[in-house]
């Protein structure tokens, strides 16, 4: 498993950057403010991303896809739970695999088996075969929310 430690120095903040956002790195042993699912799983309360050394990259990169993915009347107010339904949610899972090809040291193949060794559940059975065969709802979704181009690359912008 991938973890937020195993990247170059800097790189998840420069990535967050783009969209607006800081990491607030939390120190080994600490509890994670606004992680949905406890330590070490990331945490996001408004634009901060909360990680931990230990904290895996998947978790990171899906904190992170969600606040890109929210509309801004929810990101003002975010909390812990980013909420969404379930196209918004599946968008957030399409994103944060076509981020892990932006992260140095990282790639969207080895992100989606982090994925599925975390639990991720999809209809196919795995993240790889869900990408690669039914996630055009995802697809769709994103471009019409102008987070992702005609070519399904990053727009490097977040949904108003």
């Amino acid at each position: 498993m991938k973890l937020c430690r195993d990247l170059p120095e800097s790189a998840l903040s420069r990535l967050l950057a783009r969209h607006g956002m800081q990491l607030s790195h939390v120190a080994t042993g600490e509890p994670i403010p606004g992680s949905h699912w406890g330590d070490p799983e990331a945490g996001l309360i408004g634009n901060q991303l909360y990680a931990r050394d230990d904290t895996p990259l998947h978790s990171a990169l899906h904190e992170t896809c969600h606040y890109i993915c929210m509309d801004s009347q929810r990101r003002a107010a975010l909390h812990t739970d980013a909420g969404g339904d379930y196209l918004e949610e599946c968008g957030v899972c399409y994103l944060q695999i076509l981020l892990a090809d932006a992260l140095p040291g990282c790639s969207s193949d080895e992100l989606m088996r982090d994925m599925d060794a975390w639990g991720y559940s999809f209809r196919l059975g795995s993240t790889a075969r869900w990408f690669h065969e039914d996630a055009n709802d995802a697809i769709d979704w994103l471009t019409r929310m102008g987070l992702i181009d005609a070519h399904r690359r990053p727009r490097w912008r977040r949904r108003d």
